[in-house]
């Protein structure tokens, strides 16, 4: 049992994959794993653990933003042992070719700044996913017939953002879309030799100001949860 996270030694698997909704960590638990069974509920943040296909996977919760999910991963890799660790989340699209439904799978993640800052300095480190994980779950979506789209995308510190000429060199520089997470999963991964890869589902966009029902998220979040999954074991 680690600070964050209540699960008894073993009760983790390698492969973690990591919603920021501790909701969506347990309709993804019920949806896709068998004998899914809850693992971890420290602070309201939910952890199941289950297999998919015979291989032993645990869905848990990151919470919302980098320095919510720095506690998570850290916790994970360090406390339990995880080693493939992949974002499944939401983002906003920053490229009109990108639409509402689609999959985006995050190449690079560039950022204002992340937990990790502190470590690097003056160096603008480049975080990115790891390139089999990446490959796979380009594969994988292009055989389910899923639209996606693969490259850069930029992790905010910030939900409610007022730096639209940011934005606007981000789209301008081909950034597919936006959330805030991924660019710290990426950096502990490096740092840690682990695998790491965020599959995002695309929930609203910033150019035209669409953006999916509620009620329509957890149909179109199926495909994202389903790559990722066939990505960790391929």
């Amino acid at each position: 049992m680690s600070t964050h996270i209540g699960a008894a030694p073993g009760e983790i698997a390698e492969t973690v994959l990591l919603p920021g909704d501790p909701r969506r960590a347990k309709w993804a638990a019920e949806t896709f794993l068998e004998n899914a069974r809850l693992v971890s509920e420290v602070r309201g943040m939910l952890g199941f653990t289950g297999t998919w296909k015979g291989n032993p996977v645990t869905i848990h919760g990151s919470g919302m933003g980098m320095p919510s999910l720095s506690i998570y991963v850290n916790e994970l890799i360090r406390d339990y042992g995880a080693r493939t660790l992949i974002r499944i989340g939401s983002c906003g699209a920053m490229q009109e070719a990108v639409r509402i439904r689609d999959v985006v799978l995050a190449m690079t993640a560039s950022s204002l700044s992340t937990p990790s800052r502190g470590v690097f300095r003056e160096l603008n480190f480049a975080p990115c996913a790891d390139w089999g994980l990446l490959r796979s779950a380009a594969d994988a979506a292009a055989a389910s017939g899923t639209p996606f789209h693969v490259g850069g995308i930029y992790s905010s510190d910030v939900f409610y953002d007022e730096r639209p000429d940011l934005n606007q060199q981000l789209t301008r520089h081909g950034v597919l879309a936006v959330e805030m997470e991924t660019a710290e999963l990426y950096t502990l991964a490096a740092r840690h030799g682990r695998r790491a890869l965020a599959v995002l589902t695309v929930s609203d966009h910033l150019l035209t100001h669409e953006a999916l029902p509620a009620e329509d998220r957890e149909r179109s979040f199926g495909a994202m949860v389903g790559i990722a999954l066939a990505a960790a074991f391929a």
